[in-house]
């Protein structure tokens, strides 16, 4: 069954407060989707590390309920 683009968006923002979350469903079949999140926790931090806190939100559902998410993250200007 595949996931809401807004059940995504609120366990990003359940997971990172202050984040500003954008989702687009790039196939308009629930299940391919892109994601921005940009968040002020994210200063001073990798990419790799700015994304594993989202993956990290998203509890294990990568691969799988959530099969997939294209990810872009930054910091507010």
């Amino acid at each position: 069954m595949p996931m809401a683009a807004e059940e995504i968006e609120t366990l990003i923002k359940a997971g990172i407060p202050d984040a500003v979350v954008e989702i687009t469903d790039l196939a308009g079949d629930g299940d391919h989707y892109a994601a921005r999140v940009v968040s002020e926790s994210f200063r001073g931090k990798t990419r790799v590390a700015q994304q594993r806190a989202v993956y990290d939100a998203l509890g294990g559902r990568m691969g799988g309920v959530l099969h997939a998410l294209q990810l872009t993250t930054a910091v507010p200007n």
